[in-house]
């Protein structure tokens, strides 16, 4: 089992907080790790299927997503599954969306932990 660091940009979820207040950037972060989940879910699927594509896109809306509330470790991965997709390197997807979903799990409980939200 691998074990993968997390890294979060506090000053994302700051900038949030003080563009929408407390509220709004709690509404966002719970929006967006409910999103995060659902599509690290979208994206084993997805590869089990061997649906290149749709990975692809799945993994491409999780950049978005993970780089809104700082978490950036995970949007860089996401972007390796892309180009790897991309490179059509069978190996390296299966290595990188495996990754992505270890430091997807773990991110998402960085944040969960990091703003005291409770589900």
């Amino acid at each position: 089992m691998h074990k993968e660091n997390v890294h979060l940009d506090p000053g994302k979820l700051s900038e949030l907080y003080t563009q929408l207040g407390e509220t709004g950037a709690e509404d966002v972060v719970c929006r967006a790790i409910e999103e995060l989940a659902v599509r690290l879910s979208h994206c084993e699927r997805l590869w089990r299927q061997d649906d290149m594509e749709n990975l692809r896109k799945n993994a491409r809306s999780l950049i978005a997503i993970a780089d809104q509330i700082g978490m950036t470790a995970m949007a860089s991965i996401a972007q390796d599954v892309t180009g790897a997709i991309d490179s059509k390197d069978a190996p390296a997807i299966a290595a990188t969306v495996f990754r992505l979903l270890r430091v997807g799990e773990r991110s998402l409980t960085a944040v969960w932990e990091q703003q005291d939200l409770s589900i």
